[in-house]
This record gives C-alpha cells, structure tokens and sequence, in this order.
C-alpha cells in the first residue's frame, strides 16, 4: 500500500498534525520515522494515506500547521521526498 509520511519535528507537532487531520475526517497515524528519514535521528510522522495528500496539506495549512518533510513509499518498501 502506498501512503505518505508526513515528518513532525516533535512529537507534540505529530500529535497536533495528527488531531487536525482526524477532525477533518483524514485517518492519520503517528509513529516514530524510519532511520532513513529522519535528518535529526528523533523525529515522529503522521502516516495518511496516499488519496488524501492534497486535502491533508490544505487542512494542515489552515491551522498553521507546517510540515518538515513529506515522504511517499516506494514499491519496494523504500521512501523518495515528496514535493507537495
């Protein structure tokens, strides 16, 4: 499955991210980002899925909620930067 992780620069921010989405109706997860991802090596995601980007970064934008990153999953597990 694909989906997007949208990188916090704390938990709080994850956790505010995350309460946003689900108020406007967007599953969202918070989870620890991969090793892979994470630039500062201790950082949390908010995990949605891949159809609601667009609608994800317009809700995030009318709170005054800035992502630091957002990342998509490759076929093979692996994850590529998003451009929004």
């Amino acid at each position: 499955m694909i989906y997007y992780l949208i990188v916090c620069r704390s938990l709080t921010y994850a956790q505010q991210t995350a309460a946003a989405l689900e108020r406007a109706g967007i599953t969202a997860h918070i989870l620890r980002s991969p090793k892979s991802i994470s630039a500062t090596g201790c950082s949390h995601s908010v995990k949605i899925s891949q159809r609601r980007l667009a609608q994800a970064l317009t809700v995030l934008k009318r709170v005054d909620l800035t992502p630091a990153q957002i990342f998509i999953t490759e076929a093979d597990g692996s994850y590529r930067e998003a451009q929004p």
